[in-house]
């Protein structure tokens, strides 16, 4: 009869393994969604999204039904010249962001600018939407 070490946290040591590679290691099937701010000023609803390496070409801003929606596609250019990667872990392919837009913005208005890799959307507000200020009169 021969004697073993029996080590009771083998099976989770071995998740464990599994697990960091499953992070660590590129997804080429997990899709890309790229990083959006989104903030309201006095006159404006303002979205920025992060779109580094997507041609201006293959942007598309939509807004249908109060629905904001950016979408396009970040192309895997495979250069002769980059031949034997050692690792991608920059994620590729098409990409769609969708977000609520509340009544109180002008989707009509709706503009959009692209410089140095960062979509900016700005949706105006409606002129009801606006802050008033109303002057109060003191009768004696």
């Amino acid at each position: 009869m021969s004697l073993t070490h029996f080590d009771p946290l083998a099976n989770l040591r071995l998740f464990e393994d599994a697990f960091t590679r499953f992070l660590s290691e590129p997804a080429s099937n997990r899709p890309w969604s790229p990083a959006v701010d989104i903030y309201e000023t006095e006159n404006d609803l303002v979205l920025k999204a992060d779109l580094p390496e997507v041609s201006l070409k293959d942007i598309d801003v939509r807004v249908e039904n109060q629905t904001l929606t950016v979408s396009g596609e970040r192309k895997f250019e495979q250069e002769e010249a980059h031949k034997g990667y050692h690792r991608i872990e920059r994620s590729y392919g098409n990409f769609v962001r969708s977000f609520a837009v509340p009544n109180l913005f002008d989707t009509d208005k709706i503009s959009a600018e692209f410089h140095n890799g960062v979509l900016t959307v700005t949706l105006p507000k409606k002129e009801t939407a606006k802050p008033r200020q109303v002057k109060v009169e003191v009768k004696a």
